[in-house]
This record gives C-alpha cells, structure tokens and sequence, in this order.
C-alpha cells in the first residue's frame, strides 16, 4: 500500500475503483479527477465543495442542515437528523454495500474535532475490514494500518507520526525515515512515533500485529 499527501496512491482492488467521500470541512489538496469505475458521495455541506473545486457528485446524502437546503440532484438521499451514524459514516457504509475497498475521504477535518475523530474511526473499521482509507485535510493526511505496511515514495515530504491504537502494537518497523524503528513495540499510553520525518528515500511503515494511525503533516 501506498502513501501520499495527495491522496493520488490508487490501492485498487482488480475491476474496482475508488469511493470518494467528500464533507464540509476543509478540502485539503488538488481537486481529484474522477475515473470510470469511481464512486463520488458528497456529504450534506461537502456537496458545495464539489461545486466549488468543479466535481460531480454521483450521490449527495445528509439531513442537509450543514448545506441548509436539499440541492436538486437525480441522487439525492436524505437521511434523517436523528440517526446513529454520520452522514460520512453512511457514505462509508454504501461505499462498502456496493463492493469498493478503497476510500478517500475530502473535507472531514477542519471543523469540529469530534467529527475529525469520528472519521479517524472511519478510517480503523475499514482496516479492520482490510480496506484501504485516506482521509485527506488541508496540509495533513492520516491512515490506519493493522497487521499491514505502507510504502512511500521519494517525493514524499514533511512530518510523519505513527501512534498507536489498542492497547499495543508489536512488530512496528520504520524504515527509510530520519529515525528508523525496528521489530518495535508501541502502546497506547506512550507515543514515541511523533515527528519522524522523510528523508527524500523510500521508504516505509509495517506492523506484525496491530493497528496505527499515520499522520502526514507538511512542512511550513
């Protein structure tokens, strides 16, 4: 599996495309351009953030009272305000329901905090389900990994974090990075992977037994 700031790393599973997830908070990196077999969800408010950066949504979900109005649109699903998921958690779940394994999610930092945990929880119950997700903010991206690996390129840039979600997290190795980790033991109570950092090398994250949350955050 493959990292980028971008979100540009296709991790696709043969004759699938990828689910796009677009929220209303901040939206971090290039506008993407949709392929054939892509699937576009746009989450109540994300929807006038694919109007802005010029994307067409397949469907549009929410109780709509972020956007304020329910846009006209052939795929419009309103769900109700009383719900026990997220509008992006739906988008997640239909995503899923209709058979993709890789998800990037725009527009889901930047606002309130709860909601940027809430889509880090997106992003651990699609690896536990051995999906890839990305979840993309304006000069950050965050991953979870369990029992997997990630590979960076060269081009790579900035800060990299690794932490630890569940009580431990055996067999980490980071390599490639200005402080490398080896056969690594994290836990929850101690977080010894902030800050690393790429060096213009390739390089990579693996852990035998666990799962990590990996946080990209640029240099300014």
């Amino acid at each position: 599996m493959y990292g980028n700031l971008q979100g540009s790393g296709r991790v696709q599973v043969k004759g699938m495309g990828i689910c796009y997830i677009v929220g209303a908070g901040e939206f971090g990196g290039k506008p993407f351009q949709k392929e054939k077999d892509d699937l576009v969800i746009a989450c109540d408010g994300g929807f006038s953030n694919c109007r802005r950066n010029n994307i067409v949504a397949d469907l549009v979900v929410g109780d709509f009272d972020s956007l304020g109005y329910v846009p006209e649109h052939s795929g419009v699903i309103q769900l109700k305000p009383e719900k026990d998921e997220t509008d992006t958690g739906w988008a997640v779940t239909e995503g899923l329901r209709r058979g993709y394994r890789e998800f990037i999610l725009y527009g889901g930092t930047g606002g309130r905090i709860s909601h940027t945990i809430a889509n880090i929880q997106l992003l651990t119950d699609l690896a536990e389900k051995s999906c890839h997700g990305i979840l993309i903010g304006k000069d950050s991206w965050y991953r979870v990994i369990k029992n997997d690996e990630i590979y960076f390129d060269e081009q790579e840039t900035g800060y990299l974090s690794v932490f630890c979600l569940g009580d431990v997290a055996e067999g980490v190795y980071e390599t490639g990075l200005k402080y490398e980790l080896e056969n690594a033991v994290l836990t929850k109570e101690y977080p010894v992977g902030v800050s690393n950092e790429f060096t213009g090398m390739k390089s990579r994250v693996s852990v035998r037994e666990g799962t990590l949350l990996l946080i990209g955050e640029r240099i300014k």
